[in-house]
């Protein structure tokens, strides 16, 4: 069963205030929200446990939403396997064992497991990550793809499913121990980008999960200082393409709202799952409504010449929630996740995490809710694509609070 959320009000809202530069995204007429900033740090955990309690309370006043009709997925589908040619700075294939290179400039990132994945994350530390997505590197839990390691103690929780369309880890932790900055609230990596080369430009993903290794064409990642996900979409049909499913074009609503799934803190597992809704989706009473964010500004064509854009309405209402949270089956736990290596050889120079001896070993796994919100003032769609919350509750609060800010619902 779906469990429907759009009817739940979101009691807890952060307001920002930001300038984000708006670039052109050349395919298919589509807006890009390449960098945000906010002068908040954002909620206690303290603070989102109140909240998200609040929002559990309100839970019962819910009716199931239609299932989602998915079709047939195909592995085959047009647009599944990538067509891209392989990034120069990467190796041939993913491997495993390859030597611990924390320069490395290697942008292969494999998601296959709870405790086999990775992420995009900084190349120049002390820089965010929204002013250097198109050349962001690969980290990974295990020493694997001639990429960089995520320490043993940074990711303090990792939820992975695998679902008909597509496979997803969503994780908690202190990413500013692979070099993101603290508090930022982060960006969104994905195969286009505002050239159409992807973010990062030579960014390959794969995964293993049909039980070899393949490149997958559509994928979108987004990685804060305190929460990423990341999803691949390994088949596709008619009714839920590769680019409809991981569409990536949603970046200011944050992880629990564009990957829905269970953001739960202190707990690692690994579950099958029925594929969320596409991104923006909306079924209600056998009409469909498609979300798009508000975004005004400026791009440069293909003559030369600075123009103007607006894409959606910024007096259209905009949902504060996706449309459901996906059921999950067949969950195994673990206790953590581990690779063993000296964290002493991993961690960045300017971290200031403390070291622990590994993953999920650290208690303050709590996310922030930087998807800020300010109902008084849509035109202030000023929110990051990695900002999400971490609930001590059900996964379905973890879902509540998100954007509610600049965008339009048509």
């Amino acid at each position: 069963m779906m469990i429907p959320l759009r009817t739940l009000l979101c009691v807890f809202a952060v307001l920002s205030t930001t300038n984000a530069a708006m670039v052109y995204r050349p395919d298919s007429n589509r807006f890009y929200r390449r960098q945000a900033e906010s002068s908040s740090a954002g909620p206690t955990s303290a603070e989102l446990s109140k909240s998200l309690s609040a929002l559990g309370a309100q839970a019962t006043a819910s009716t199931p939403s239609p299932p989602f009709d998915f079709g047939n997925p195909s592995p085959d589908y047009p647009g599944v396997v990538a067509q891209d040619p392989l990034g120069p700075t990467n190796p041939k294939k993913p491997q495993m064992n390859t030597p611990v290179n924390q320069t490395s400039v290697a942008r292969l990132a494999s998601v296959n497991s709870v405790d086999d994945w990775c992420t995009f994350g900084p190349l120049d530390p002390d820089v965010k990550i929204g002013e250097q997505e198109e050349r962001v590197v690969a980290y990974c839990t295990k020493p694997r793809n001639n990429a960089r390691v995520i320490p043993d103690g940074t990711v303090t929780a990792a939820h992975f499913v695998k679902t008909p369309l597509y496979v997803q880890i969503m994780a908690l932790g202190d990413f500013t121990r692979i070099g993101i900055k603290e508090n930022d609230l982060g960006g969104e990596l994905d195969p286009h980008g505002q050239t159409n080369k992807g973010n990062p430009i030579g960014g390959n993903v794969t995964s293993n999960i049909s039980g070899k290794d393949v490149f997958y064409e559509e994928w979108m990642n987004y990685v804060g200082h305190n929460i990423l996900c990341f999803r691949v979409c390994t088949a596709g049909s008619d009714q839920a393409t590769p680019q409809v499913e991981c569409q990536h074009t949603l970046d200011e609503m944050g992880c629990s709202w564009v990957m829905p799934g269970n953001y739960n803190p202190d707990s690692f597992d690994t579950c099958d799952a029925d594929p969320a809704y596409p991104p923006g989706l909306y079924v209600d009473n056998g009409s469909t409504s498609t979300f798009q964010q508000y975004v005004t500004g400026i791009y440069t064509d293909g003559e030369g010449k600075r123009k103007k854009f607006t894409n959606g309405s910024k007096d259209q209402s905009t949902p504060s929630v996706a449309q459901s949270l996906p059921n999950s089956s067949n969950c195994k736990t673990v206790s953590s996740i581990s690779n063993g290596i000296d964290t002493n050889k991993l961690l960045p120079s300017t971290s200031s995490a403390p070291s622990s001896s590994a993953s999920g070993s650290s208690n303050g796994g709590g996310s922030s809710n930087n998807n800020n919100n300010n109902n008084n003032n849509r035109n202030s769609g000023n929110n990051n694509g990695a900002s999400g919350v971490s609930a001590s509750m059900a996964s379905l609060a973890a879902m509540m609070v998100a954007v509610v800010a600049g965008a339009v619902l048509i």
